[in-house]
C-alpha cells in the first residue's frame, strides 16, 4: 500500500464518523423540537 493510499484511508474516517454524527444530532434535534411542541418528554 502506497503512502498515499494510507493517507487518504486514515484522513477519510474522520469524515465518515463526522457525517455519522451530523446525522445522529440533526435526528435528535428533530425528535427533541416535536417533543417540546407536542407538551411531552423525550424519555
Amino acid at each position: 500500500m502506497s503512502i498515499f493510499w494510507l493517507t487518504v484511508y486514515v484522513l477519510i474516517w474522520p469524515v465518515i464518523v463526522g457525517g455519522t454524527l451530523v446525522v445522529i444530532v440533526r435526528a435528535f434535534w428533530k425528535e427533541w423540537r416535536q417533543a417540546r411542541s407536542e407538551g411531552r418528554g423525550m424519555i
